[in-house]
């Protein structure tokens, strides 16, 4: 993922922003000690809160670097809100009106609807839930929608309107061909009447200048029919979504003045490159340049980046996250970076789909300090980029775990499912010890060694080509198995990664299955599929193993006073099951054999066992804790000298998550309703 950097110049304009950001935000960083992670809760989310620990340690030009950056995060948040649906914007600027105008009584049954369908959406950044997919329908009646816009003389028609309660648009992304790939999407990478036969024709037409260096071609455009012929409209200066575009490039060109050395700022040189030109070379270029510039405290991700939001897998989402690198915790995690080619070798893949050098990986626990886009609210935890396979074959990759993230959610209080749905008292015991360090480590290897490894063979197109649809579930599903593969292995003990690589690697092993099979199911409705690409992966695993492991007796599923649990009685199999899937993974990957990725996964990944189900809602409506968390961020506050120059930037906490929303929409809003 990628950071931005620009020079120091300071407008009237830039000042009156700054302005308006110290009146809505009230409480500086707290001690850690006594920091309050959580926010709030509403429907099923908690809505946290981060620190930035060792901001006070960074240089002034540090400081001032992270501040261009996550200004330049957040000129682009709009593009977000469109790209997922062509009427959000037209919507949240019909309900912030609202919301800011309402005089009525804020006690009625439906206002409080009213204001907690709008935290909904304005978490999920649109009208559908951000993990779902699915539209979120409002709980108040389309009668008290009326009166609240006459009300606040407020105007909202149309399909805008009527989309809030028929049922037109009501799955983001539609990953059932049976519906159609595009036509069952209301995501906005598409114009009317597009099928996905005519996308992968168009595509199919288009060559790279060098076939080894295949450019991504569609990441940053939507695909639209003129004059009956499909054209691109290009997201850059000048183009579609080219108002924020030219704000992100200002903020970028700012912080490039102060860039910490020379590769970091040639690399930011040629991001703002491609946000003028839009030029899909000058991406590749960019990640090149970015994969390289590994010296310095400051990182970043920024631009349209990952493509699960396209259901035919082309199109970039816009994200940001601006990063410090956490000195003690990257230390202690560069062991796995420097041992990433041991791993490789000694994996259980065939030896054809192993590289001989694993180039330029690298590893660092960061803190982060703004995140926008496609990122927040809702966060990964960790990240691993660019997503070319020849630049992570060539040049390499970097792999990121946000640890202030993860610091904050495992702070953050609420209920402990671990008693409820755990086999006996030793997995809990296992758990409570080991879990924290096996997720931990999970997730370094996941995108250490498992975005990194294996390779494609020759002659055969990239991922999102061959396995269309079913790519990135079966990528990280891919890179999933690594991390379980090396979690019960003696190299993490000789490594110093763990005292006991067995317990590590039987918590790690309980907690993934019991997760898989069972509560995640928390996350969806009765009768619904599995869509969310992370989820489908974790149950194809999961039900994988425990339908071939199921005649050893490796996993036995036990209901005992009406409670289902799993029970591993041999870790060691399992271990070998999940080898065994890897080098299935990786050969498909490998190959690109679309026929048995689509049957793994809709064979494992995609239906629900609906008796366990609705069990698991049954035992789970107990515990009040949200199962979705997503972030309100820190807001970073420049004081200014005479002469108009920065002195010190103050690290702020929002009063509340509907302060800083509206707070954003007034200070970054700077596309119109329609694009």
């Amino acid at each position: 993922m990628l950071l931005a950097a620009s020079m120091f110049i300071v407008s009237c304009e830039d000042n009156k922003k700054e302005e308006a950001n110290t009146s809505t935000e009230e409480t500086e960083n707290a001690a850690v000690d006594n920091f309050d992670y959580t926010a709030e809760e509403v429907a099923d989310l908690k809505i946290l809160r981060y620190q930035i620990p060792g901001w006070e340690n960074l240089s002034l030009k540090e400081q001032t670097l992270v501040y261009y950056l996550t200004q330049a995060g957040l000129s682009g948040r709009d593009i977000l809100w469109d790209q997922n649906y062509k009427h959000n914007l037209t919507i949240r600027k019909a309900f912030e009106n609202i919301y800011a105008n309402y005089e009525g009584d804020k006690e009625a049954e439906e206002w409080i609807a009213f204001e907690t369908y709008l935290k909904r959406f304005w978490f999920s950044n649109g009208i559908h839930h951000h993990y779902s997919m699915d539209k979120m329908m409002p709980e108040f009646s389309k009668e008290y929608f009326d009166t609240l816009l006459k009300e606040t003389n407020t105007k909202l028609t149309g399909e805008a309107y009527e989309v809030l309660f028929n049922d037109k648009a009501m799955k983001k992304v539609n990953l059932n061909e049976d519906k159609g790939l595009i036509k069952g999407s209301a995501v906005n990478f598409y114009g009317e009447n597009i099928t996905a036969e005519e996308v992968d024709a168009f595509y199919a037409e288009k060559k790279s200048p060098n076939p080894k260096h295949p450019l991504s071609f569609g990441l940053n455009s939507k695909l639209v029919k003129e004059n009956g012929k499909l054209v691109e409209k290009v997201w850059k200066s000048g183009g579609m979504y080219g108002q924020a575009i030219d704000e992100i490039i200002k903020w970028l060109e700012k912080a490039q003045g102060v860039a910490e050395n020379e590769k970091q700022a040639n690399a930011l040189d040629l991001l703002i490159k491609y946000y003028k030109t839009g030029d899909l070379q000058t991406w590749d270029d960019y990640n090149v340049a970015w994969v390289e510039a590994t010296e310095g405290n400051i990182d970043y991700i920024n631009s349209f980046i990952e493509v699960y939001n396209d259901p035919k897998g082309y199109r970039g989402s816009y994200e940001t996250i601006v990063q410090i690198k956490d000195f003690d915790m990257s230390k202690k995690m560069q062991v796995v970076e420097d041992n990433v080619q041991w791993f490789e070798d000694h994996s259980p893949i065939m030896d054809a789909h192993k590289k001989d050098s694993v180039v330029g990986v690298t590893y660092k626990t960061v803190i982060v300090a703004g995140e926008a886009g496609d990122a927040s609210p809702s966060t990964p935890i960790g990240v691993n980029l660019p997503n070319a396979n020849w630049i992570r074959t060539t040049h390499g990759s970097k792999s990121v775990s946000l640890g202030n993230i993860i610091h904050a959610y495992e702070n953050a209080g609420g209920s402990n499912k671990l008693k409820e749905f755990a086999h006996d008292e030793e997995e809990i015991q296992l758990s409570e010890k080991y879990g924290a360090q096996a997720d931990k480590l999970h997730t370094a290897l996941h995108e250490v060694v498992g975005h990194a490894s294996g390779k494609i063979n020759a002659g055969v197109g990239e991922t999102k080509e061959t396995l269309k649809n079913y790519a990135s579930t079966m990528e990280e599903g891919r890179a999933d198995l690594v991390g379980l593969y090396y979690l019960m292995d003696p190299k993490l003990e000789e490594l110093g990664l763990t005292d006991d690589y067995k317990k590590l690697g039987k918590a790690a092993y309980n907690d993934y299955l019991r997760n898989g099979l069972m509560t995640q199911l928390t996350r969806i409705e009765v009768g619904s599929d599995i869509e969310e690409a992370h989820m489908r992966n974790r149950q194809w695993v999961s039900a994988w193993v425990f339908e071939k492991g199921k005649e050893e007796g490796v996993i036995v599923k036990e209901k005992v006073d009406g409670k289902t649990s799993f029970e591993i009685k041999d870790y060691e199999r399992l271990r070998e099951l999940f080898g065994e899937l890897l080098k299935e993974a990786q050969r498909i990957k490998s190959e690109g054999d679309f026929e048995a990725a689509k049957n793994l996964v809709e064979n494992y990944g995609v239906k629900v066992d609906q008796e366990i189900h609705k069990e698991v809602l049954e035992r789970n409506e107990k515990f009040k804790s949200a199962p979705y968390s997503g972030f309100i961020n820190p807001v970073l506050v420049p004081e200014m000298d005479d002469n108009g120059e920065i002195k010190t930037i103050k690290v702020t906490q929002p009063e509340s998550f509907e302060k800083q929303m509206m707070m954003y929409s007034k200070n970054y809003g700077f596309l119109p309703e329609i694009n």
